[in-house]
């Protein structure tokens, strides 16, 4: 693969919102015997356990696979299968020497890495003033990076973790696979359901039995038919099956983001009735944040409306915040933004994420901003020791009076790692 052509490709090309991929390396623990020993590249090769003793594949190479092989195959199958195959036993200790080296890489372009196995991570490498460049230019030059160890790998690049980590299967071996943003539905919706993490064959089984053969096809079932399958997690298999996935890529930090959602009785209709129900998910975020003592800079709001389709935006402002009086305009901006008027919305969620320790530095002469946000922290700090002195429902909006029929909760989140900019099906991520 040219990975020089794909970088230039994409040069000078915009990408709004959210970048994750999902890098895969190819038959990793085959590709390390290939590599160590010469006379090993372009011959089948099989790294596991011994036909004779019952063992389990434990990787192929590609050549190995044109024969049928694969990973938790029967070692006996497997030889029946490919006779002329080389068995090799395992080498975890140069495994992860070389997946070290390949984690590396990915961290010298984002601090936001995931590993998720020995041969596997997630990375957000959304582009910011620090790196511009198009995130699939940045995909490829990765690639080219791990190929230049003697591996290779194959990346999914797209808003959201689970339509990368399809993505990076695509087109295997050595394979770049771009969804851009906009596109997450209408790529997942022909593949079979068992291509999304997550789906096993009783699932896919029982989909089958509802005629469910497709993510598109997922993503248009009705959630109550869902929920024999998929119980606590059916909304969760729905919204990613179209491209919805709210997930930011988390490290080992454990600051975590805050968020309130509420699922509401009846559908809202009014205006008015919507700006109510966003300012109790608001005042309930930021009363959170600063009995936690965070400030953070992104700022998400998630809306589900009557049909079950769901949007979810979020923006980074700066300087950090934990006062709902400050953000609490912004979420309604954001919902203007995405709301058809009169259309029914059965739930909203307001998020605040990447916090940050420092403290907010004003410009020379910004003291007119300076007395009005102290002026608005005075404020919600008197509400707070109403609240702290009589409970949390002391004082109650009329929308939050509704609200206590409904389904709301507090939902801790980690958190995410680089800025959003614009509209995304995904939560909020933060700043390198």
């Amino acid at each position: 693969m040219d990975y020089r052509a794909q970088i230039a490709l994409f040069e000078g090309h915009r990408w709004e919102g959210r970048a994750i991929i999902h890098l895969d390396l190819d038959a990793f623990f085959a590709s390390v015997a290939q590599l160590d020993d010469p006379e090993l590249r372009g011959k089948p090769v099989i790294v596991g356990g011994d036909a004779s003793r019952r063992g389990v594949v434990s990787t192929a190479s590609y050549e190995a696979r044109a024969f049928g092989v694969h990973s938790a195959m029967s070692s006996k199958i497997a030889e029946r299968l490919c006779p002329q195959a080389i068995w090799v036993r395992p080498d975890f200790t140069r495994y992860h020497e070389l997946s070290g080296q390949v984690f590396d890489i990915l961290r010298s372009y984002t601090p936001a890495v995931r590993p998720v196995s020995i041969d596997e991570a997630f990375a957000d490498i959304t582009p910011d003033s620090f790196e511009p460049r198009h995130p699939a230019a940045i995909a490829a030059e990765i690639l080219a990076r791990v190929a230049a160890l003697g591996i290779t790998g194959s990346i999914g690049l797209s808003t959201s973790m689970t339509v990368s980590k399809v993505g990076s299967d695509f087109q295997k071996p050595r394979g770049l696979t771009v969804v851009e943003p906009g596109t997450e539905a209408a790529f997942l919706a022909p593949l079979p359901v068992r291509k999304m993490s997550g789906i096993g064959p009783k699932a896919a089984q029982k989909l089958h039995q509802l005629g469910v053969e497709t993510l598109g096809q997922l993503a248009a079932t009705p959630l109550d038919d869902l929920r024999p399958i998929f119980g606590s997690l059916t909304e969760q298999f729905h919204d990613r099956a179209g491209g919805i996935d709210v997930r930011p890529v988390t490290t080992d930090d454990p600051v975590k983001s805050v968020s309130n959602e509420n699922t509401y009785p009846r559908d809202l209709h009014t205006r008015e009735d919507i700006d109510e129900a966003l300012r109790a998910l608001a005042a309930h975020v930021g009363r959170r944040l600063r009995q936690q003592n965070l400030k953070g800079r992104t700022l998400s709001l998630k809306v589900r409306y009557g049909d079950f389709s769901t949007k979810v935006v979020s923006r980074t402002y700066d300087p950090p915040f934990n006062n709902e009086r400050i953000f609490l305009p912004w979420v309604l901006g954001m919902f203007t933004a995405i709301w058809p008027a009169g259309r029914g919305v059965r739930l909203l969620g307001v998020g605040v994420s990447n916090f940050t320790a420092d403290r907010e530095q004003l410009g020379l002469f910004d003291t007119d901003a300076a007395e009005e946000r102290a002026s608005h922290e005075q404020l919600v700090s008197k509400l707070d020791s109403i609240r702290d002195k009589f409970g949390e429902d002391a004082l109650l909006s009329g929308r939050r009076l509704l609200d206590t029929q409904g389904a709301q909760q507090e939902t801790p989140t980690p958190p995410p790692q680089r800025p959003s900019h614009g509209d995304q099906p995904s939560l909020p991520d933060a700043r390198r």
